[in-house]
């Protein structure tokens, strides 16, 4: 019995074991290597694995798999399947966003399969170190690890120099048992430098010094020279090309209308007067970034700022389309993609810009990251941005600014009390007055006047003046405005809303002349058919101009209108009185608008009859003395005549200069109504897939959170001005702790001397790139840069006086080339093809032609065409004797839409691309345009006849000296014999045409 009963006892107890298994087994969470992986590889790995990430979302590698995607929610929430973005895609019942998709092919999850990934995550989402894949760390790159300076490795024998460079050159020279070439001749080597540094080739009488210095003392000799050659002023315009190339500047907007844009060039002549300056690279960056918030007051400051517009600008899009609609979003978004892209790729090597619609597929740049770099220019536009170059005319014009606006407001205020205390009666009268003085003059046909082209823009300068005959000593200017009812507009049609007035014996109005009146800074009170005066002191002058800045409305367009311009002398006789009249365009419908109108004596005033307004004016008056106290009237008028010793305070001040610039959007002219946002930063969203339609979540300012030694978000406050945001990325930018700004510039400067950066793609430090050649080089550079406070002149000096740079430029080194037939390693210098600038200067050079006039408007070599609309750059119809095209083409206009047909054929950057390398081809088509071009037709004549000028009738010292000015060097018996007979059948024009045609003209050894 005993061993019955034991035995129930222990059969109850083995099935009490095995239910209680049961219960366990029911209740223990999804394995992730048995349930939860398979599924991820049969339904989701193909789109969000290691070989494609669809909206930026990998599920192989837990923490990628745990943060989400670009749309930046979290797609698994540990503990809670229900917050699971992931569980949401996989049980959607909307096709576009189930994952996975049906379009994939893939089957649904089955309710049993969800059930399990729910449970799994419900259970904490346990994923084993050992079954997550293995991923390479995004930022263990070359470009993003820590900036030090490497240890120079022991000079050696091959060295032949004491310069950093050349030991770490034969280092890695040595690995490949490979030795640097021989040194350049001193012809050769003069000819090079001078390019490399100046871009203009030596004068012969300036290699015959060098070459005779070289021969006493080599080393000192060209140290001289290379010094000489930094402190000359032809040095910025050099490398401010090699610059504007990056930035991608142009002088028009390009796009669809791609209008001129007359005011880029300060920005170009900053860029020359810093690198003549050697200003530190670390403030050079900042200005261009932040210039007006991180050097207040400064000129530099503001011209600097033409790098953030410097890029093509979609007129359309900002102009005429209100930012409101899809299309203006859409083009501010992609103004400010172009920010972001010159910014951070062309000063930091990254192309940030892929991140645009998702996380970068190669390098860890998030979407976010690209947001957050948008976020910097949210408040930041392309305009025309006034500015002072005496710092104490702007900060009188600030003050008087700020006063004048100070006191406007305060007349205002007291406007409101005057109006609330006259109410209807008051409200009543002001009609009256206003409908009295818009009212149509009767008699003779009032609305005679002169009438400009229409304009799209606003901003569109119209100017129209007269000719007095003969110098007279200008008393007044009287300038009378248009009745017209176009689209009842009535009095005052078409008067400007800011003008100036200006007189001048120069026709043209070169040089400075004199300002009658200045009313361009605030908008001028419409006077209807009032006639206005404005002083002019008894100025003697021919000619009096009236500029429109600011043209007045229409319907839809913007136009310029006068009825009469007078000009009184001390007799009080009207001396423009018949005078005949010039514009810079007019609409021509006799008799009703032609120019003449404007000095035939006939205006509204002088016609017009109208309402009793004397006593309408007398009945207000008699109202305010009734209704507001004395001291009310009494501060109302002084305030009106400080504000108007404010204005012409301000009128008297040196006229500002214009620069276009990336500045805060001001909403006037063209802008008006299409910036809501004004001053304040817009709000910037994560937008899936970049579509303006479809935002995410907001972003704030900041930087790339790949550089982890530097603070990724600028954490600003929303009441802090945009600038702040500008000067946080600029600091970034130029943080010693940065290691892509420094890599980057002295492997471009690296690249523009030796033909290749270090980094042969300059513009992509990631990993589409290719990595450094020479990265303890590289680095050793950037860091003796960036540590010796960024002189880009000392590192210029440094390289051009490695023996690195000196080498000859032979390849004839079977051996060497068989090893390295790309010279990647330097064993010889590389044979360059000049830039198209380089080849149009050096021919400007030989013929003597060359004009070294710096700064200013740039020179054009084409007639616009349909200016008014979409212009049409006619290269064809140009001047090429004009001789205002013979200076440096650092001063060309470039234009985008059309590129000028013969520096395209050289290889010349387009202004609308950030260049980082210029191409260098040959092509029959070059050939024919060195020979045919009219430019080298003109310059190979000019050439010729400076031939004879400089050698008399001697056919061998012609020939001599022809050979000098373009090939740095004699002739060779045999050459000069065939040159001779060439002379004696073709002329010596076409021998200076064959010779700027060779290839030795146009390649540099």
């Amino acid at each position: 019995m005993m061993y019955h009963r034991r035995s129930r006892i222990s059969i109850f107890l083995v099935a009490l074991s095995f239910a209680s298994c049961g219960v366990a087994v029911a209740n223990t969470p999804p394995d992730f290597r048995r349930d939860i992986k398979p599924l991820f590889e049969s339904s989701c790995i193909d789109c969000h694995g290691p070989k494609k990430q669809r909206s930026g979302y990998r599920l192989d590698v837990r923490p990628y798999a745990m943060k989400g995607g670009d749309i930046g929610e979290t797609a698994i929430v540990a503990g809670d399947s229900g917050k699971s973005t992931l569980v949401r895609h996989i049980t959607s019942a909307d096709d576009d966003v189930l994952m996975p998709p049906p379009k994939s092919g893939k089957p649904r999850l089955t309710a049993e399969q969800v059930s399990t990934i729910r449970k799994w995550i419900d259970a904490g989402a346990i994923w084993p170190d050992e079954a997550t894949a293995t991923a390479a760390d995004p930022l263990d790159w070359w470009s993003l690890k820590p900036l030090a300076k490497p240890a120079v490795p022991s000079p050696t024998v091959a060295a032949k120099s004491a310069n950093p460079i050349d030991t770490f050159i034969v280092a890695r020279l040595a690995e490949k048992s490979l030795a640097m070439s021989p040194p350049a001749d001193a012809r050769t080597l003069a000819r090079r430098v001078h390019f490399d540094l100046i871009g203009l080739p030596p004068t012969p009488e300036e290699l015959d010094t060098f070459v005779s210095d070289f021969t006493v003392n080599a080393d000192k000799a060209y140290e001289a020279l290379v010094d000489r050659l930094l402190a000359s002023p032809r040095y910025g315009e050099r490398w401010a090309r090699h610059w504007l190339d990056v930035v991608h500047y142009g002088d028009t907007h390009g796009y669809d209308k791609d209008k001129p844009r007359p005011n880029a060039w300060p920005y170009r002549d900053y860029v020359i007067r810093a690198l003549n300056d050697d200003k530190p690279y670390a403030r050079f960056i900042q200005e261009q970034i932040a210039g007006d918030v991180l050097y207040p007051g400064t000129a530099d400051g503001i011209e600097a700022l033409g790098f953030l517009a410097a890029g093509p600008w979609d007129f359309i899009g900002h102009a005429e389309v209100p930012e409101s609609k899809i299309d203006g979003k859409i083009a501010r978004h992609l103004d400010r993609d172009d920010m972001v892209g010159t910014a951070v790729g062309a000063l930091a090597s990254v192309t940030v810009q892929c991140a645009q619609c998702h996380s970068h597929k190669f390098d860890p740049i998030s979407q976010e990251d690209y947001y957050a770099l948008q976020a910097v220019f949210a408040a930041i536009d392309r305009t025309d941005k006034t500015y002072d170059l005496d710092p104490v005319v702007a900060a009188s014009r600030s003050r008087l600014t700020a006063r004048k606006a100070e006191m406007e407001a305060e007349q205002k205020a007291l406007a409101a009390k005057i109006k609330t205390a006259g109410g209807a009666e008051l409200a009543d009268l002001d009609k009256q007055i206003a409908s009295a003085e818009s009212a149509a003059p009767q008699g003779r046909r009032p609305e005679y006047g002169w009438h400009s082209g229409i304009a799209k823009d606003q901003e569109t300068r119209k100017w129209v003046q007269v000719d007095l005959g003969k110098s007279v000593a200008i008393q007044r200017v009287v300038l009378a405005g248009v009745w017209d009812d176009f689209n009842g507009i009535g009095a005052g049609f078409g008067f400007p809303v800011r003008f100036r007035i200006e007189a001048s014996d120069d026709p043209a109005f070169g040089g400075t002349p004199t300002v009658i009146a200045a009313h361009d800074l605030e908008d001028y009170a419409n006077p209807g058919t009032t006639p206005r005066t404005f002083v002019a002191g008894g100025k003697s002058a021919r000619y009096v101009r009236v500029t429109a800045t600011k043209l007045a409305p229409r319907k839809g367009d913007f136009i310029f209108a006068l009825a009469e311009l007078q000009a009184f002398d001390a007799e009080n006789r009207n001396a423009a009185l018949g005078a005949a009249v010039t514009s810079i365009d007019s609409v021509e419908a006799p008799v009703r608008w032609r120019r003449s109108n404007l000095t035939d004596d006939v205006y509204p005033a002088k016609t017009g009859g109208g309402a009793d307004l004397a006593a309408l004016r007398d009945r207000r008056d008699k109202l305010m003395s009734r209704v507001t106290d004395a001291a009310i009237r009494t501060r109302s008028a002084a305030l009106a005549g400080e504000i108007a010793s404010a204005a012409k305070e301000l009128s008297k001040l040196p006229p500002p200069r214009v620069v276009f610039a990336g500045a805060i959007h001001t909403g006037r002219g063209a802008f008006a109504g299409t910036g809501p946002q004004g001053g304040k930063p817009r709000p910037i969203f994560l937008l899936a897939r970049g579509q303006v339609t479809q935002p995410g979540k907001p972003v704030g300012p900041g930087a790339l959170s790949a550089v982890k030694s530097l603070r990724s978000r600028f954490e600003i406050p929303d009441q802090q001005g945009e600038g702040v945001r500008r000067a946080a990325l600029a600091r970034w930018l130029t943080d010693p702790a940065n290691p892509l700004t420094w890599r980057s510039i002295v492997n471009r400067v690296w690249q523009y001397h030796f033909g290749k950066g270090i980094v042969l793609t300059p513009n992509d430090f990631g990993r589409m790139g290719t990595p450094p050649t020479h990265p303890e080089l590289l680095d050793w550079l950037a860091a003796d840069f960036r540590d010796s406070g960024g002189s880009l002149k000392r590192l210029h000096k440094l390289i051009v006086t490695s023996a690195a740079y000196r080498q000859s430029s032979s390849a004839d080194n079977a051996g060497a080339v068989a090893v390295d037939v790309d010279n990647n390693l330097l064993w010889r210098q590389n044979r360059r093809k000049l830039e198209a600038e380089a080849v149009r200067d050096a021919v400007l050079a030989a013929s003597g032609k060359l004009d070294l006039t710096m700064g200013g408007p740039g020179w054009q070599d084409f007639i616009v065409e349909h200016p008014e609309h979409s212009p049409h750059y006619r290269y064809d119809k140009a001047d090429p004797n004009d001789v205002k095209t013979w200076r440096r083409s650092i001063y060309r206009f470039t234009v985008r839409s059309q590129l000028q047909p013969f520096m395209t054929s050289l290889d010349c950057a387009d202004p609308s691309m950030r260049v980082d390398k210029r191409n260098e081809s040959v092509s029959p088509a070059q050939a024919l345009a060195l020979l045919n071009n009219g430019f080298m037709v003109t310059q190979a004549e000019a050439m010729a006849a400076r031939l004879w000028q400089d050698a008399g009738a001697d056919g061998d010292a012609q020939i001599d000296r022809a050979c000098r000015l373009t090939l740095a060097r004699v002739p060779t018996a045999a050459e000069r014999e065939q040159m001779k007979s060439f002379v004696r059948t073709s002329g010596l024009p076409n021998l200076c045409r064959v010779l700027l045609n060779l290839n030795e003209f146009v390649f540099v050894d």
